[in-house]
């Protein structure tokens, strides 16, 4: 049974009017947001988690009177008025006739109030469930879309970088030009280069604008900037496993199951009787003085057979498929985290090679070949090509660590804690 003193039930609406208020006005800052600020940011300025904080105010607020008795009923009447006769249509030549009035009130059987009390309570759990559920998405996508700003900045930078390196070979076409030992079409090579260059730098361009975009929906931060390092969180496959039971998806589906087990309790309380008190008075002529009466009524559930035995039934097997539900919904998570795992691995693996292999290969060659057009051994596209390569190697090096903090992030929200 949910008790409540005064105090506390004055604490609780005071709680559901702040956190109504909160949502109209948040103050938000702007300008460069770190990683941890970004999603300290929005966990406080996300509508969708204003929205399930005032739902879960509202099932706790309804908690207090799921068990109370209902209201007393007030009954006005007018009894053994006659219609017919000698004595039709008047109030006191019939010793009979009275005005009555009388209260009733109706006491539910404790095993149904103390299911109602159940069922408010595992309530209170899918708002709190669906609660953890919403703020554990909303920091995924807020970091996600930390990530993607971040990189796709690095990128953009990469690019700027590999323009303003175009400088000194456009000088050297220049000077080769001049004394006539470049054909003047290879004048053209690093303007086309250029070219290539500037249609990557519009498509990442996209890229950082969708993740602004994305980061500014959580933070409400109009125009956030990502400044700081990525997160090095630490991801623990064992330690994910252990704690797999304590995920909010399944936090969420227990509460659930507690609510199909309420609705058991209450189908089975239904079993037993209610019970109604009704006192009434009767008011007479005072010539025949006044009455008084005192009922007891009770429900009869003689026919548990063809309705309440179904009902059970019905709320037995909902309670056993969410308790199925919930197995599957814990197979799908150990699969899942082991298949991110797998990927996580693979992207750590790709990204090592880029860093000991690839990037310092194509760097090396680049130096090689810029070396030979500047000896005049080797023609500018193949000078031009090589650089190209360099940039796609260090570009591509950058997406690999982007993949590698993106399934750190991904890894750590969705099954476990982050722990820088």
């Amino acid at each position: 049974m949910i008790m409540m003193p005064r105090r506390a039930v004055r604490r609780l609406l005071l709680s559901i009017g702040a956190t109504l208020a909160s949502a109209w006005a948040v103050p938000v800052s702007a300008g460069p947001l770190t990683y941890e600020q970004a999603v300290r940011l929005a966990a406080a300025n996300a509508p969708s988690l204003k929205a399930r904080a005032a739902a879960t105010a509202g099932a706790r607020s309804s908690a207090v009177a799921a068990d109370r008795l209902p209201d007393p009923t007030l009954d006005l009447g007018l009894q053994n008025f006659p219609v017919s006769g000698p004595n039709a249509g008047s109030f006191t030549r019939d010793d009979f006739t009275m005005a009555t009035i009388g209260f009733s009130q109706t006491f539910p059987n404790l095993a149904k109030r103390h299911a109602r009390a159940a069922r408010a309570a595992a309530d209170i759990g899918i708002a709190e469930a669906g609660e953890l559920v919403e703020g554990r998405n909303v920091r995924l996508e807020t970091a996600l879309a930390w990530v993607d700003l971040y990189y796709g900045e690095r990128r953009l930078r990469q690019l700027d970088l590999l323009d303003a390196s175009l400088d000194d070979l456009q000088k050297t076409v220049t000077a080769r030009l001049a004394s006539g030992s470049a054909r003047p079409s290879q004048a053209l090579e690093p303007d086309q280069l250029r070219a290539a260059i500037a249609d990557r730098r519009a498509e990442m361009a996209a890229v950082v604008a969708q993740a602004r975009a994305r980061l500014a929906r959580y933070t409400g931060d109009p125009d956030p900037q990502a400044t700081g390092d990525p997160p090095m969180l630490d991801v623990d496959p064992i330690r994910l496993r252990a704690e797999i039971d304590a995920l909010p998806a399944l936090r969420a589906q227990d509460a659930r199951i507690a609510v199909a087990e309420a609705d058991v309790r209450l189908a089975r309380a239904d079993k037993r009787p209610d019970w109604k008190v009704g006192v009434t008075y009767g008011r007479r002529d005072p010539m025949y003085g006044d009455m008084a009466s005192v009922g007891v009524s009770i429900d009869l559930p003689l026919f548990a057979g063809k309705r309440q035995n179904p009902r059970i039934a019905a709320s037995e097997s909902l309670a056993q498929g969410g308790r199925f539900d919930r197995e599957a919904i814990r197979r799908e998570l150990v699969a899942q985290l082991d298949a991110d795992l797998a990927d996580h691995a693979m992207h750590l693996s790709r990204l090592r090679n880029a860093r000991e292999t690839l990037v310092p290969l194509a760097r090396h060659r680049a130096e090689l070949d810029r070396d030979s057009y500047g000896a005049g051994k080797l023609d500018l596209g193949a000078a031009l090509l090589t650089t190209l390569g360099l940039a796609e190697a260090e570009v591509e090096a950058l997406n690999r660590e982007a993949d590698v903090a993106r399934d750190a992030v991904r890894i750590t929200i969705t099954y476990g804690e982050e722990r820088p």
